[in-house]
């Protein structure tokens, strides 16, 4: 679904992204790990072109984003993206935040862009706050909004970057059961994280990353219980 291939990011002289390439499948839940500073949340950003790539190629069901040709506004309909901080539209209900999009991009009718709403916010655990305000919410509750309104757009790829840093550690798990739902019907995910339970559980593949280069991949199981490179050794002996 999504074929990186050799992909460079500068920001002025600092070089963050250092060549990297990857495949991701369709319905393959893909999880970038790795410490902080090491590209993981630009190479999220460069999938759809929220950072513009220094070089190298990005690839989308067989369109090269980097084609002036391209409405990359339409490729991102198409890849609903879930931030660190919610986002959200403070003076409007949670409804209201996860219906704009359908009707301003895709000119769906009110009535139908609130039903969706509804039906989204019910899946992601919220039926009851239909018309509360974001600053009603906890912050977990908040992720679940951003999460129903990026769904509201029907991707076909979902990005997390971190969706639960911002977090209270007993609210993360609120986040992730909404995550694992999505996976288990089959979504696409790439998703930037530091929950190695979640990247454990749910991901089909593990990515680790460091200093803007992808360092080693594999499954779950390979990553976390037998990696083959020092760094990796490393990392994972600090935090598991």
């Amino acid at each position: 679904m999504i074929k990186v291939s050799d992909l460079y990011k500068n920001f002025a002289d600092l070089e963050v992204l250092k060549g990297v390439s990857a495949h991701i499948r369709q319905g393959e839940v893909v999880v970038v790990v790795g410490p902080s500073g090491s590209g993981k949340s630009t190479f999220l950003r460069c999938l759809n072109y929220l950072e513009q790539p220094t070089g190298g190629e990005i690839v989308f069901e067989g369109t090269v984003l980097s084609n002036s040709q391209v409405n990359i506004n339409r490729v991102r309909q198409e890849m609903g993206m879930v931030f660190q901080q919610f986002n959200l539209f403070p003076h409007m209900t949670v409804t209201k935040n996860v219906a704009l999009s359908p009707m301003k991009v895709k000119g769906m009718g009110e009535a139908e862009a609130v039903e969706l709403a509804h039906s989204l916010l019910g899946q992601v655990g919220l039926a009851d706050k239909v018309d509360a305000y974001p600053g009603q919410l906890s912050g977990g509750q908040q992720q679940r909004v951003a999460n129903a309104r990026a769904l509201a757009m029907e991707p076909k790829v979902m990005l997390f970057d971190e969706p639960t840093s911002a977090l209270d550690p007993e609210m993360i798990n609120e986040v992730l059961d909404v995550m694992k739902d999505l996976a288990h019907k089959g979504m696409t995910m790439v998703v930037v994280s530091h929950e190695m339970g979640f990247a454990r559980e749910v991901g089909n593949r593990v990515i680790f990353m460091d200093e803007g280069r992808f360092v080693e991949e594999g499954s779950p199981e390979e990553i976390f219980t037998n990696p083959q490179n020092p760094r990796t050794q490393a990392f994972l002996s600090k935090i598991l």
